[in-house]
Order: structure tokens, then C-alpha cells, then sequence
């Protein structure tokens, strides 16, 4: 292992087995340090990255190479003479066992966080590029977690950040306490669950399970089966194909379909409206209650009017009929409508 100071960037031409760069900027006025630890490690495709963090962010890109580089940023700033003994109780360990690289940082005492007020704070930032593919499992207990570019398993979990996952070829298991979940052009089974933030999802090619506590979701261009639950926002469908489970305890749904669906589509909002758009040559069964309001439409159900049926119920076949579309609703109206 050698030891000297370094600016690294994508660049760097430098493997090195373990390179550890440590760089502190002190301005004894105002009490500030930066900490810079740098260290790289070669590895195979197929190999694991673990990070545990007791707080700060972490941001995972893959890349062609045959090394897992890791950059550990650290800034501090309190009192003059006390910010090196706050990065003295913040423990880092940045280790490689087989083709598993393993990183660790948490501080032995009380360390506030922030800048605002009086007292020590402490920022820390966690940026690693892994081969692309690769195997990642990531926690932090408060920081946003971002991946990228990889192709292998992805877990992460933060008790108090966002979520971002994008161009991800493989599983991807996502948890926040806090934050809001993004998930973009990702291929393989997704899970995510937020219990304070919105979801959005986009250009995702396979099964995906999504709950949210207390936000909105809105999801475009899902190929597989998705179940898309929420217990205090609305709901926003587009550009759906493959099968939808759509629920929500405190608002409305809307789903676009403008090419023929291969699966069913099940919407069910206890306290709000839904409606449901589809283009002119696609064909469903249609099955729509609602318990406190109206079922509108402006397409030819059947071939006939909807006012020969209930004002509360519709039931037939559009353009023939295909994949059933099934929509409940207790406290608002359901709609129908060319897209």
C-alpha cells in the first residue's frame, strides 16, 4: 500500500491495489476540514460491493473496468482545534476480502450533522465506480442513495434520503424511511417502498412491486406486472402495457393506455376519482362500479349508449374486447375517454 495526495477523477489511469489519500484544507477561523480518503482495489465482474454509513450520501456508478474505486469525502466544520478529533471518532474502514469490497464509516460519539446552529457538523459523501457488472448492496442511516449503469443484484436502504436508481440491468431493492424513490430505464424485478416521498417510474422492463406511505406515484412505459399501492396520493398511469394492480387510500387514479394492453388492469381508489384514457383501436372488457358518484364515458361500450346501463355501473366490451379493465371507487366518479 502507498500513501500520497491526489485529485482523483474518472481519468485516472492509476490501479493500484490500495491507494489512500487523506488532504486537509484548514481555515482556523472558521474551524473547517476536508478529508479526502481515496483507495482502489482491483476486481473481477461479478464481485460485491457493501457500504454502511451511520450517515451521509451514496452515490454507486458502473463502468468498463476491472477496479472498484472508493472515495470517501468528509467535511467538518465546528470550533477551531476540535474538527480533527471529530474525524478521529469517525471511524472509516475501506477494506477487500476475495472480490468483495467492503466499506464502513461510523463515529464513536455524539456527531451532529448540518450546518445550522451551534456545535460540530459533519458531511460525508460516499462515491464509488464498480465494473459494470457487479453486485451492490448499500445503507445509510441518513444520506440519498444513487446507482447507475449496473448490471448485477442492487440493495439499498437509507432511513433518511432519496432513492435513485437508473439504467439498471438486474434486481433492484429500494427502502427510505424519508425520501422520494425514482427509478429510470431499468431492466428486471423492481421493489421499492417509501414511507414520507413520491415515486416516479419510467421505462422499466419487468415486474415491479411499489408501496408508498404517504405520496404520490407516477409511472410511464411499465412492460411487466405492476402493483402500484399508495395510502395518501394519487396515481398516474401512461404508456402502459403489461398488467396493473393499482390502489390508493387518499386520492385519484388516472391510467393512459394508448397500445393494446397484455394484461388485466385492476384500479381501486377509496376516496377519489378515476379515469381511464385509451387510444382508438384498443380493446378491453370493462367493469367499473363506483359507490359514491357517476361512471362516465364517451366510447361506444357494447356498441350502445352508457345511459341503457346503471349511472353507477358499466359493464361490456370496447373495440371487441381484450385484457379487462376493473375500476372501484367509493367516493368519486369513473370516467372513460379517447386518448
Amino acid at each position: 500500500m502507498k500513501t500520497r495526495r491526489c485529485n482523483l477523477s474518472r481519468s485516472c489511469g492509476v490501479k493500484m491495489l490500495c491507494l489512500f489519500t487523506v488532504t486537509l484544507l484548514a481555515a482556523a477561523a472558521r474551524g473547517e476540514v476536508e478529508d479526502d480518503v481515496v483507495k482502489s482495489f482491483t476486481a473481477q465482474p461479478g464481485g460485491k460491493l457493501f457500504v454502511g454509513l451511520d450517515l451521509g450520501s451514496i452515490e454507486v456508478s458502473g463502468v468498463e473496468a476491472e477496479s472498484v474505486d472508493v472515495r470517501l469525502l468528509r467535511r467538518v466544520r465546528t470550533s477551531a482545534g476540535r474538527p480533527s478529533a471529530i474525524l478521529t471518532n469517525h471511524i472509516v474502514t475501506i477494506a477487500q476480502d476475495g472480490n468483495t469490497v467492503i466499506v464502513r464509516a461510523q463515529s464513536t460519539g455524539l456527531i451532529r450533522t448540518g450546518w445550522v446552529g451551534n456545535g460540530p457538523r459533519l458531511q460525508v459523501k460516499c462515491l464509488v465506480t464498480v465494473p459494470r457488472r457487479f453486485n451492490v448492496e448499500l445503507w445509510t442511516a441518513g444520506g440519498n442513495i444513487s446507482v447507475t449503469e449496473v448490471n448485477g443484484k442492487v440493495n439499498a436502504r437509507t432511513s433518511g434520503g432519496n432513492l435513485r436508481f437508473e439504467k439498471i440491468d438486474g434486481t433492484i431493492s429500494g427502502r427510505t424511511s424519508g425520501g422520494s424513490v425514482t427509478v429510470a430505464k431499468c431492466k428486471g424485478t423492481v421493489s421499492v417502498r417509501t414511507s414520507g416521498g413520491n415515486l416516479q417510474l419510467s421505462d422499466i422492463k419487468g415486474d415491479i412491486e411499489a408501496r408508498v406511505s404517504g405520496g404520490s406515484i407516477q409511472a410511464d412505459k411499465l412492460d411487466g406486472k405492476s402493483v402500484l399501492k399508495t395510502g395518501g396520493g394519487s396515481i398516474r398511469v401512461t404508456a402502459v402495457k403489461g398488467r396493473i394492480d393499482a390502489r390508493t387510500s387518499g386520492g385519484g387514479i388516472r391510467l393512459d393506455v394508448t397500445e393494446q394492453p397484455t394484461g388485466d388492469c385492476l384500479l381501486n381508489a377509496s376516496g377519489g376519482c378515476i379515469t381511464v384514457a385509451l387510444g382508438a383501436a384498443v380493446g378491453v372488457d370493462i367493469d367499473a362500479r363506483t359507490s359514491g358518484g357517476r361512471v362516465l364515458t364517451d366510447l361506444p361500450v357494447n356498441g350502445t349508449a352508457q345511459t341503457a346501463q346503471k349511472k353507477n355501473e358499466l359493464r361490456g366490451k370496447l373495440n371487441g374486447g381484450g385484457p379487462l379493465i376493473t375500476a372501484r371507487t367509493s367516493g368519486g366518479n369513473i370516467s372513460f375517454c379517447k386518448k
